[in-house]
């Protein structure tokens, strides 16, 4: 189950009351792929959405079945739910009981019609017709994909009227509502009542962050020791030349100590270099007699080039 799809199945349980259910089937309608006084046809690949249709028609208008449902088998195991309403009679009941006048109000929000108490069931209605939301573990999407223009604007400044700060794009033949901001989607899951997914998108949010904490906690230990090793190398490369050129014997005895311990341990830190010498030392008294030889070596290298 996708996480749109778990989604839209929550959002179903919350309409109870007789307002919210009216202005959820308002959304609903006005957001469908046919809404006419001759067809009013919605389409949804949730069963969920699918059977909320069926009733929340049957509740407002006061009918039994008003409704058909047709079927149609995807390629990838899914469906494609139909739902229509075929009766003149209750077409026309539908028509007067939203007060669309004419074809210019079918495609616009009529907002004295939406209850204040009830918003957020109608932007559910919109969302269950034409929104989605991706897998948050991949990233943070919402959307809702309105195919006139007039009615996405409707819904951009009723989504800005509550405090929702969506934005505006134009994809195909397609307006696009969306928020891409995990917060923004959080509140708004929960404004509209799916409380449980808003806390799933918050836990997944929670594991990217320690995810992606650990990430860089890794890369920087491995930068770290790649630096160490680097180092550790040019330490060796100058102790050696500094045995072949003039041999250990011409060092003091802490530094010909040092670089006896450095060469037999090529790969430890500072600080565990520091703790093997005769006369042990800390990390820094470590780094500066390493600092010594190599400036002892460069000096023959100096004095030989010269």
């Amino acid at each position: 189950m996708s996480f749109s799809y778990s989604v839209k199945k929550e959002l179903c349980s919350v309409m109870t009351d007789k307002d919210r259910k009216y202005c959820c089937l308002y959304g609903m309608l006005l957001f469908c792929r046919v809404f006419s006084p001759e067809a009013i046809i919605f389409q949804t690949e949730n069963e969920y959405v699918c059977s909320l249709f069926r009733k929340l028609a049957d509740d407002v208008i006061g009918g039994k079945n008003i409704t058909d449902i047709s079927e149609i088998k995807k390629k990838n195991g899914g469906a494609l739910y139909s739902v229509s309403v075929p009766s003149e009679h209750y077409r026309e009941e539908i028509i007067y009981r939203y007060r669309v006048s004419g074809r210019a109000m079918i495609h616009r929000i009529q907002t004295d019609l939406i209850d204040n108490n009830s918003i957020f069931a109608f932007i559910v209605g919109a969302f269950l017709s034409c929104g989605s939301v991706t897998e948050p573990i991949k990233e943070y999407h919402l959307e809702f994909a309105v195919p006139y223009p007039e009615l996405a604007g409707d819904l951009m400044k009723l989504l800005v009227s509550v405090g929702v700060n969506a934005k505006y794009a134009e994809r195909k033949n397609t307006c696009v509502i969306y928020l891409k901001d995990s917060e923004y989607i959080e509140d708004l899951l929960t404004l509209m009542g799916a409380t449980m997914s808003s806390i799933d998108l918050m836990n997944v949010k929670i594991y990217k962050d320690v995810r992606n904490k650990a990430n860089r906690i890794a890369n920087c230990d491995a930068a770290n020791i790649e630096r160490t090793l680097r180092a550790s190398e040019k330490q060796v490369e100058d102790i050696e030349y500094i045995i072949a050129s003039e041999g250990l014997d011409s060092l003091t005895p802490e530094l010909r100590n040092m670089a006896e311990i450095r060469l037999e341990n090529p790969d430890v830190s500072l600080k565990e270099l520091g703790e093997m010498l005769d006369k042990p030392v800390g990390r820094s008294g470590a780094n500066h007699r390493l600092k010594k030889l190599s400036e002892i070596a460069e000096r023959i290298r100096e004095k030989r080039g010269s």
